[in-house]
């Protein structure tokens, strides 16, 4: 099993193509991108991993913890798999990461790619995270993955795949990190705010957001966007339909865009 600086990591595609590494959202999970690597990994080599804490990674965390220690974990794995530079797509906690990196390691990213993510809490969201803790505090794992599809998936997507949504449903359950963990990390997201810095960020910048994602608000992406600097190039992205995790609900919409701007094509939104 791959493992280096506490992650377990994948790697898909040629090795002798571009690094892209793709970070997972609150979960932590690499499977979250399943719908994805196939498509990226026939452009870049692709690096997938777990963050500290959750899936295979090393369990054990810190009393506490930020979104710039996910950071300096994924320079840490970066080091050992001498990776000097990386494109970076990120989603929601993973797009933070990614910003975190910008920031701190200016040289390591060559493009970075934000979905859903934002750079100081919106209230709508902390009041989504009060609520997913008092699910997972009064009913436990089961309560918790169960009501987990209503803030990931439209409606409808999760209508005409119930036997997806169940199965995830029980796989979030047996690998359920410890409730510790979950609230760390949550604490962490909550507490990250670069809001005054993100026209620091030199790192091209591409801000995805999804209109009907119910957990953040579209308004936290274009707050990013508005305060990067006019020399970042950077721009947005709206998906008009697919919830926060629309790169899963609606992958061929996403790749479309998204493989274009990792290629430094122009986007030209319809």
């Amino acid at each position: 099993m791959p493992e280096a600086a506490g992650l377990h990591y994948d790697l898909y595609g040629p090795p002798d193509a571009e690094p892209l590494i793709l970070s997972p959202g609150l979960g932590g999970s690499a499977h979250y991108w399943r719908p994805n690597v196939e498509a990226f990994a026939e452009h870049f080599r692709v690096l997938v991993y777990d963050h500290r804490g959750t899936g295979r990674s090393d369990p054990a965390l810190p009393e506490t913890v930020s979104i710039e220690d996910m950071a300096d974990d994924v320079i840490a794995l970066m080091d050992t798999l001498a990776i000097e530079r990386a494109h970076f797509v990120g989603h929601a906690i993973g797009g933070m990461i990614g910003m975190a990196i910008a920031l701190k390691a200016r040289t390591r990213l060559r493009r970075l790619l934000v979905i859903n993510g934002w750079a100081r809490l919106e209230p709508h969201t902390g009041r989504c995270f009060d609520a997913r803790l008092r699910l997972l505090r009064d009913g436990g794992p089961q309560a918790y993955a169960e009501a987990q599809s209503i803030f990931l998936y439209p409606a409808d997507w999760t209508a005409l795949h119930e036997e997806d949504v169940a199965a995830q449903v029980r796989a979030t359950v047996e690998h359920f990190p410890e409730i510790a963990t979950l609230a760390s990390r949550i604490a962490a997201a909550r507490a990250f705010d670069i809001l005054d810095r993100v026209g620091e960020i030199g790192t091209p910048l591409l801000a995805v957001c999804a209109s009907d994602d119910v957990l953040v608000p579209s308004i936290a992406t274009t707050r990013i966007v508005d305060h990067l600097s006019p020399f970042n190039g950077g721009t947005e992205v709206t998906m008009r339909w697919g919830g926060h995790a629309c790169n899963v609900t609606d992958p061929e919409s996403f790749h479309q865009f998204a493989l274009a701007w990792l290629a430094g094509k122009a986007l030209i939104e319809e």
